[in-house]
């Protein structure tokens, strides 16, 4: 079963492309708190190209990294992903007033679904503000 979480995005597609897939721009939304943050992101957007994103409590207690393989991308439209033994998919939808981005992927087993579904919400919701205020 996989969780979707969507927004949209008041911007053209080709903004909200370059800022999902650009490292110095998904260090600035890739949060799901404010006491959290991205220190570092890396992003190689081809087909067997990886990414990571180092994620961490901003008082040190605790991070981790966040990375994968891409493994299908039509630019511009969608992205799919391997990370360890899930999948995930970003699409890109553009409609008359900004471009619904849709997050698709396999929860894991350690926390709750709704848990889950609120943290990559609010990432996503980050994300639209963040390419807002450009």
């Amino acid at each position: 079963m996989k969780v979707t979480v969507e927004t949209l995005v008041l911007a053209p597609i080709d903004i909200v492309w370059r800022a999902y897939t650009t490292p110095a721009d998904i260090m600035q939304w890739n949060a799901a708190s404010d006491d959290w943050h991205t220190t570092a992101a890396s992003v190689d957007l081809r087909e067997g190209g990886t990414f990571t994103s180092r994620m961490e409590a901003k008082d040190g207690s605790e991070g981790f990294d966040f990375s994968g393989t891409y493994t299908h991308i039509i630019p511009l439209r969608k992205i799919e992903y391997a990370f360890g033994d899930r999948t995930g998919q970003v699409e890109f939808v553009e409609q008359s007033d900004g471009v619904q981005v849709r997050v698709s992927f396999d929860p894991e087993t350690t926390f709750p679904i709704e848990y889950q579904r609120a943290g990559w919400q609010a990432i996503l919701d980050n994300f639209a503000r963040h390419v807002a205020a450009r």
